[in-house]
């Protein structure tokens, strides 16, 4: 990994001083002969971690650490959510239940989860259209 890394460096500083300008991952992929996918893995496998501890900003007093600007999308109210949703499934028929996991858990179509479980799939999506009617109701 990191003689890809170190390889892709080198292209890139090639590539840089060549168009006179940075070049793109896929360029760079191009050029070593390998998918895109490895070369963003190799370079980022070089980079040294940085502290949630690491002073961003300092005044002289209050100093602002990395851990200070990352944000928390779990607050009270997703968490409040995401109990709600849940008992709003829970109230659903195992069969209703077992719908919306086919189609949307288990990425399956309107046709397939008919032919899985026997039933037309204009039932499924009757079915579908009112569980998630129900749902959102009580969420």
């Amino acid at each position: 990994m990191r003689d890809l890394a170190y390889k892709a460096m080198q292209v890139k500083e090639e590539l840089t001083n060549n168009n006179l300008r940075e070049p793109t991952v896929e360029e760079i992929a191009k050029v070593l002969d390998v998918p895109r996918e490895s070369v963003v893995m190799a370079l980022e496998s070089i980079v040294d971690p940085v502290s949630l501890y690491e002073p961003v900003f300092s005044d002289g007093g209050d100093t602002i650490y990395v851990m200070d600007q990352i944000g928390d999308s779990n607050d009270d109210k997703n968490w409040l959510e995401e109990i709600a949703l849940k008992e709003a499934i829970n109230n659903l028929s195992p069969r209703e239940k077992r719908i919306l996991n086919l189609r949307f858990f288990q990425g399956k179509t309107q046709m397939e989860v008919a032919c899985e479980i026997g039933i037309s799939q204009a039932q499924v999506s009757r079915l579908e259209k009112s569980s998630l009617d129900r749902i959102k109701k009580q969420i």
